[in-house]
């Protein structure tokens, strides 16, 4: 983990580089599809949406949180990223979903920097060290 400062262009430009954002999903994707059928299962994203504990902090503070509910929020997050509700999320759905939710994010942000802790190998921590390392290259 560690302390970043970012605003909503640093989100946006990392999500509208295709190629840059394409290789973070590929490579994300294929890391959480453990059986590597293509697809990813109930099972295998709830890691994922586990990782972003949603519910279970409240200003970094750990907090109580009720099991059923949980549950219910998790599978309402996997229904949106499974748009054809097939059961399983495709490369093409996840990559869709990750990209308006991250869209969402910095809408909410606004252009005002906001320093957050990130967690190594999030996609806000690669979108944040891409941006750097293009002012690195400029400078």
């Amino acid at each position: 983990m560690s302390v970043e400062l970012l605003d909503s262009g640093t989100i946006v430009n990392f999500v509208e580089d295709e190629e840059a954002f394409h290789v973070s999903i590929q490579d994300r994707f294929a890391h959480l599809d453990a059986d590597h059928d293509g697809l990813l299962s109930y099972s295998e994203l709830l890691k994922e949406l586990q990782s972003l504990r949603v519910l279970e902090t409240h200003f970094g503070i750990d907090v109580q949180t009720d099991p059923k509910e949980l549950a219910h929020v998790y599978k309402s997050l996997f229904v949106q990223f499974d748009h054809d509700s097939n059961g399983t999320v495709d490369l093409e759905e996840f990559k869709s979903e990750t990209k308006r939710m991250m869209l969402a994010m910095a809408n909410g942000m606004g252009f005002l920097p906001v320093q957050m802790v990130l967690e190594e190998g999030s996609f806000l921590k690669i979108a944040v060290e891409r941006e750097s390392n293009k002012l690195g290259l400029a400078a």
